[in-house]
């Protein structure tokens, strides 16, 4: 059985800074090494907010050992977001005028596919050094199932080839019964990967049912939480939304779902999205030792310490 790896989305977090890091851990080369002796995998979502800098991505390469893997999340514009005009490169924001909110929503597509370039360019020291594991394109909520979304996937994996594709839907109409075999369907005939979702169990749109099912050699889990009481409060923020600690109950709930994956993939990854923290304890590492116990207490091989 393929083992599961286990990590968190991102080193960095706040919550990691005061409450899980040592004091002596001060600088981000020392909290990357640290993390790196206690998971084997982290995502990277600060490349969601902006392009990554090729220097940076080379120095995360060197500081991790062989046989880590990072997860790059898509910058915005890449997954139908808008963006900060203020944060693109020099270059594009030539090419696009900012809305009244100084945002970048409708990207034409030429320039759309000029920040796929830089991205896939940015990426290049990381990939080079065999520790690049998935992109992840976690869609616009507003995306939802339909022909034009389907075509845009398509295009979407023409500027970033060779590498693996994570998807995650936030919309619901792309698992509901009604398109769930399509949407599986498309994915495996394109080797693109699903990203399997621990959510709030609610009728929001914006919350898709948790799917368990591979649609490439990889399979990925992401645990958003189940704070429903936080998750579409107007004006809540992320932090909010993600602001959760798992029961040992509800972990076990997984115990069963992660052997199946690690019976069909050639690769398991499972991270924690939950970023807040209570006192001394950072819920991102708390919840991913946690699971790793789990699992192995179960007789799944799963790394992970905590």
């Amino acid at each position: 059985m393929t083992p599961v790896r286990i990590g968190t989305c991102s080193f960095a977090d706040e919550a990691l800074m005061k409450a899980w890091y040592p004091r002596e851990v001060k600088t981000g080369e020392q909290r990357l090494r640290w993390y790196a002796e206690r998971f084997d995998t982290v995502e990277i979502d600060s490349t969601y907010y902006r392009l990554p800098d090729p220097a940076t991505v080379a120095n995360w390469a060197d500081r991790v050992p062989d046989g880590f893997v990072f997860h790059m999340k898509a910058f915005a514009p890449m997954t139908r977001h808008p963006v900060r005009h203020e944060v693109l490169p020099p270059e594009l924001r030539e090419a696009v005028e900012p809305d009244a909110k100084g945002r970048v929503d409708r990207m034409p597509r030429e320039v759309r596919a000029r920040v796929f370039a830089l991205f896939r360019e940015a990426l290049e020291p990381m990939r080079a050094a065999g520790k690049l594991g998935g992109i992840l394109l976690q869609l616009a909520p507003y995306v939802v199932y339909k022909e034009h979304s389907l075509e845009y996937l398509e295009w979407a994996q023409e500027q970033l080839p060779g590498d693996d594709l994570l998807v995650e839907f936030r919309h619901r109409s792309w698992l509901e019964d009604e398109h769930r075999a399509d949407t599986l369907a498309f994915l495996e005939e394109r080797g693109l990967t699903l990203v399997v979702v621990d959510a709030p169990r609610s009728e929001a749109k914006n919350l898709i049912p948790t799917v368990v099912a591979t649609t490439s050699q990889t399979a990925y889990v992401r645990f958003h939480g189940r704070n429903a009481k936080k998750w579409n409060v107007r004006g809540g923020s992320a932090a909010d939304r993600f602001d959760y600690f798992y029961a040992d109950e509800e972990l076990e709930e997984w115990v069963e779902p992660m052997r199946e994956l690690t019976g069909q993939a050639q690769q398991v990854y499972a991270v924690m999205n939950t970023n807040a923290r209570d006192g001394n304890r950072a819920q991102g590492p708390d919840n991913a030792r946690r699971l790793a116990d789990v699992l192995r207490r179960a007789g799944v091989d799963a790394t992970g310490l905590g």
